[in-house]
């Protein structure tokens, strides 16, 4: 029987950090790597486990492989610390452990609440991640924001939700779009893509189309409705980065 690992990485995180540990006590072990952290996160971080390290950020893939690297366990629960693992959840992870995986890696649908609502529509729903995996055969992918694991075999799927926190409010999400935003734009600029004044007008108004009505955020009234229109506002202001990155160095 396998035994299993979670890592969290963290910095500032003393608002979050206890409800996601608490989440995952029954885990064997827990793995924390903090950024330098100036309130109280490590300390929370020590209450639940004596693993607990301090390393330069150097961005979120390099830090959860190294996380990875320093857990005693080869199956590991990467968790963010806005994220809780339900108590099914945590059901499917025992079950899955309690034998020989039969894949190296397991999905799990992801739901998050916004507003005071849990948001199982627009393009936040079903949001499937790959967090719990066999770093043996998978290491997330480099990529500079929205970074993912990837595994050299099978994929399977658990079926019950992780839960996500990932804004206090609204100025909260408007400060993490802009920072990601000017991340993914220099990713897409260092892999050669390029955007013109149509794409700025065209893309921002198809991703609203399909938060809003394909994948029926307007069913969710005014959190479905601010959602799509904030995942709009993502596609433009990624994109117009994009544009002044083009301008630059063009």
């Amino acid at each position: 029987m396998p035994k299993l690992s979670v890592t969290i990485i963290t910095i500032n995180e003393e608002h979050n950090l206890e409800d996601a540990l608490q989440s995952v006590a029954w885990a064997d072990e827990i793995v924390i790597v903090d950024s330098g952290s100036t309130d109280q996160t490590r300390e929370i971080a020590r209450r639940f486990t004596d693993h607990v390290l301090v390393r330069e950020w150097p961005g979120y893939s390099a830090q959860k492989n190294f996380a990875a690297g320093q857990a005693r366990h080869d199956w590991i629960l990467s968790l963010d610390a806005d994220e809780r693992v339900t108590n099914e959840l945590a059901a499917d992870i025992k079950r899955v452990m309690s034998g020989d995986p039969d894949a190296r890696g397991y999905r799990m649908p992801r739901v998050s609440q916004y507003l005071g609502t849990w948001l199982r529509s627009t393009d936040w729903y079903p949001d499937y991640q790959l967090r719990l995996y066999d770093r043996r055969h998978g290491r997330w992918n480099g990529r500079p924001v929205h970074e993912s694991v990837a595994v050299d075999g099978p994929v399977g799927m658990l079926r019950h939700e992780l839960q996500h926190l990932p804004y206090r409010d609204i100025s909260h999400h408007l400060q993490t779009i802009d920072r990601y935003t000017t991340l993914a734009a220099q990713a897409m600029f260092a892999e050669g893509r390029r955007t013109g004044v149509l794409g700025l007008l065209f893309h921002p108004l198809a991703a609203f189309l399909r938060n809003s009505v394909l994948r029926r955020g307007l069913l969710d009234g005014s959190t479905g409705l601010t959602v799509s229109a904030l995942n709009s506002y993502y596609v433009f202001l990624k994109l117009a980065k994009l544009r002044e990155l083009q301008g630059r160095h063009g």
